[in-house]
């Protein structure tokens, strides 16, 4: 499981890098389905957010991140 949520927050990181806010946050949508409370995910989805204007949404997605795991540095 810990392979398959690295993977899809690399391909989501690739749609970032390339601009591709609107893909990226419906791939994250999808994993955050079946992992609602996967750290990573939810601060990935707060980095597109973020990118899109909606910063509400976005802190609270890097606020869950943090509860979930105070010691992820990459929350911001």
């Amino acid at each position: 499981m810990k392979k398959e949520i690295a993977s899809i927050v690399l391909r989501i990181s690739q749609l970032v890098e390339d601009g591709d806010f609107d893909q990226a946050l419906i791939d994250i949508e999808k994993a955050l389905v079946a992992n609602p409370n996967n750290p990573d995910l939810l601060n990935k989805k707060g980095v597109v957010l973020r990118a899109l204007g909606r910063y509400d949404e976005a802190l609270e997605c890097f606020n869950k991140s943090l509860q979930i795991d105070p010691r992820d540095l990459r929350a911001s």
